[in-house]
């Protein structure tokens, strides 16, 4: 297994670590996943930030500096690491980053099933707004970007019969703890219900 000093001094030299501590808030392990540029790291972030829990945006081990694909074993590695914890949010897809595991752990899955124009003018905006430089939410030394490949994945590739099938696959086994969400307004709803589901307790 790769240790937390081998990604804190390799992957990430200039962050404390590999993913997003947390602040010791509730215990809850929440895994998002759904169609690229539907906004799942900016909820991740906000639900790690609503209950203090570290996250891990599953890009940041996906990737090595230059959009390097790093070797799946080592993405297993560090994400089996990261579920040891008694909290935590994962954000991203990854079938091959301990899927079955981390959705049959998971207290809640969501679902993220926004329409594919929808995400490719999300990815759109956030590329204009990071462009040439490197979100928190993917691996450092890979600027945003949205090239030919990309945008094929957002409207085709990553919503292939089969791809999809499995999504559906994951809602329909464990319905009683996932949530879809199919638009802003649905999204932006679900935030609003979880601050003031957070409000409650902290008053409690």
């Amino acid at each position: 297994m790769v240790s937390l000093f081998f990604v804190k001094s390799a992957i990430a030299p200039e962050k404390e670590a590999w993913y997003h501590q947390g602040k010791g808030g509730v215990k809850m392990k929440i895994a998002i996943f759904g169609h690229s540029g539907s906004g799942k790291s900016t909820l991740g972030a906000f639900l790690g930030e609503l209950y203090g829990a570290p996250v891990l945006h599953l890009d940041v081990i996906a990737f090595e500096e230059g959009w390097k694909r790093r070797e799946m074993a080592e993405s297993r590695a560090l994400a089996q690491q990261f579920m040891e914890q008694d909290s935590w949010i994962i954000e991203g897809n990854y079938r091959g980053m301990a899927w079955e595991t981390r959705v049959e752990e998971a207290d809640q899955l969501i679902y993220m099933n926004f329409p594919r124009l929808t995400c490719l003018k999300r990815a759109w905006k956030r590329y204009r707004t990071y462009r040439g430089r490197t979100r928190e939410s993917i691996a450092p030394g890979c600027p945003e970007k949205l090239d030919g490949e990309f945008v094929f994945w957002i409207l085709w590739q990553g919503r292939t019969p089969r791809r999809l099938a499995r999504f559906q696959q994951t809602v329909k086994q464990y319905q009683g703890k996932t949530v879809v969400l199919k638009n802003q307004r649905q999204l932006d709803a679900f935030m609003e219900q979880a601050k003031k589901e957070r409000m409650q307790q902290k008053l409690a």
